[in-house]
């Protein structure tokens, strides 16, 4: 595998997730609206749980939802991340390794993201993010340059605003989601802000 490419919007979505449910292991999916084979690009990602993580019927159900909708929306599922409650513990866990497995049968170049929260300050100079590659059947820890975040001080600081003017809250997992059906996991009220934030009129790309 060779580098992958993170967009503003995923990352700023997964930090968020983090950030709001600060002692809890949250988990959500990659997604990738290019086609498969060569980089892995992903330009989304799906938050899923804040609550019993190893919990495999909901997993279940949100996957499959979750394919549905990138079916209808021409995207893809390419890995999977997590952020452990311990934020001094950026290791996956047995439950991120099964669903990132499960996610390889049918990706072949999937990553599995490991949010680092002891490094999730607003100035940090590098994304807080450890990757790891599946190679044989076991996940590798990947060097820390292989993943790349265009504009990454832009996308830092796009992650700062929202968090500061509490718009964060407009975040929606799949767990928040199973609590009250009308609430929109795919997010497209944030994903609209975060636009707005990254648009060039915004002196931001």
């Amino acid at each position: 595998m060779g580098e992958v490419e993170l967009s503003c919007l995923a990352y700023v979505k997964m930090y968020l997730h983090a950030c709001l449910f600060p002692r809890c292991s949250v988990n959500g999916l990659l997604l990738s609206s290019s086609p498969a084979g060569g980089a892995v690009c992903v330009t989304d990602c799906v938050p899923l749980l804040h609550t019993h993580l190893p919990l495999a019927p909901i997993t279940q159900l949100a996957l499959t939802q979750v394919d549905v909708w990138c079916a209808q929306t021409q995207q893809r599922i390419v890995g999977y991340y997590q952020a452990n409650a311990c934020v001094s513990d950026s290791s996956p866990t047995p439950c991120a390794l099964k669903i990132a497995d499960k996610i390889a049968e049918q990706c072949n170049n999937a990553v599995l993201l490991m949010i680092d929260g002891g490094k999730m300050s607003p100035d940090y100079r590098v994304p807080p993010i450890v990757m790891y590659e599946r190679k044989d059947t076991r996940w590798t820890l990947k060097d820390k340059h292989t993943i790349m975040l265009r504009q990454w001080e832009e996308t830092r600081d796009i992650a700062s605003q929202l968090l500061d003017s509490g718009d964060h809250s407009l975040l929606v997992d799949f767990d928040s989601h199973l609590d009250d059906i009308t609430r929109d996991w795919t997010n497209q009220k944030l994903n609209a802000k975060i636009a707005e934030l990254a648009s060039p009129a915004n002196g931001n790309v």
